[in-house]
């Protein structure tokens, strides 16, 4: 059966079914189990699904999704999905609609999808990944799995979580367009107050959270210090190695990762930020950025630790204005 032509839903269907026949190369080392709901942190309010993570990868990252170009139809089926799950998962739209179209700037459409859990106390937390990657070059196509289908697989698997039980504080879910042509999807948002600036309290983005290989990277400490013993004490039980950095510039082995992805724009408007992600490997931007190059255990940790961070950073807000 030809996969490329099967309807988003389809994909989804045979991925559930399939998903750990995807990865020759992903499987976990003989003799260690793959995590599911049991036996996971008791105090992440919530327990990720491996199963339904993958899943969400492997439609996102399908050769039939042709790299999620902006513009293209390809980018409206993953739309598609993005919102099918968000929906399913008693993620509810922010206003009228969860489509918020913008012009790309050399020409071109595009739209982020924007939801909403609320929370009872003021102020929201915005949780953001980008969907879009590069799309097609010369015949190839790039799936782009860790960049950043990773990143959207896992915020619809928080949002499902959080739907189920709300933080204190409303959860705004946003998965950007345009991010790989100069963060164009993160830019119409904040500078349109899609959510207005004074009540976001704190950005999460993740953008490649994947291929951890058990470590995953938390920036944004060095610009808001109130963050850091937070963000320590989730590290402590972790199920991956949390480590903080990639904030500041001149760090020997660590680039700066203050603006490199979607939390720029929030950090360029003073807000707080959290950015999950891990070091470039060899397939960033590559062809072989492929599902198959992901250990779901190592997926699972990450999502896993990420979810904790949400609910310890909840419940640390508001936090206290830097010096």
């Amino acid at each position: 059966m030809n996969l490329r032509y099967l309807a988003p839903a389809a994909v989804l269907m045979i991925a559930a079914l399939a998903v750990f026949a995807l990865r020759p190369s992903g499987d976990p080392p003989e003799g260690e189990a793959v995590p599911t709901a049991t036996g996971t942190d008791d105090h992440a309010g919530g327990a990720v699904d491996v199963d339904r993570l993958m899943a969400d990868l492997s439609v996102l990252a399908h050769d039939s999704m042709q790299g999620r170009a902006p513009g293209t139809e390809e980018s409206e089926a993953a739309r598609r999905h993005i919102i099918e799950s968000l929906q399913d998962a008693g993620v509810a739209p922010l206003g009228e609609g969860y489509e918020r179209a913008f012009t790309i700037v050399d020409g071109g459409n595009a739209a982020n999808v924007v939801g909403v859990v609320e929370g009872t106390a003021p102020g929201s937390i915005v949780l953001t990944a980008h969907y879009d990657h590069v799309g097609v070059r010369d015949g190839t196509i790039y799936n782009g799995a860790d960049d950043n289908a990773s990143g959207t697989a896992a915020v619809l698997e928080i949002g499902r979580i959080v739907a189920a039980e709300p933080l204190a504080h409303s959860l705004v879910v946003v998965l950007f367009d345009a991010e790989e042509v100069g963060l164009q999807g993160a830019r119409a948002f904040v500078s349109t107050e899609t959510v207005p600036l004074a009540d976001i309290l704190l950005n999460v983005n993740l953008d490649m959270v994947s291929r951890s290989g058990g470590t995953l990277w938390a920036a944004g400490a060095h610009h808001t210090p109130a963050l850091r013993p937070v963000l320590e004490e989730v590290a402590l039980a972790a199920p991956a190695e949390l480590l903080l950095g990639h904030d500041q510039p001149g760090v020997p082995g660590q680039d700066d990762w203050t603006s490199a992805s979607d939390h720029g724009p929030f950090h360029a408007a003073g807000l707080p930020f959290v950015y999950f992600g891990v070091e470039d490997h060899p397939d960033y931007h590559q062809p072989t950025d492929d599902v198959e190059q992901v250990v779901p255990s190592d997926f699972h940790a990450s999502v896993q630790t990420i979810l904790s961070a949400l609910r310890a950073l909840d419940a640390a807000l508001p936090l206290e204005p830097s010096p």
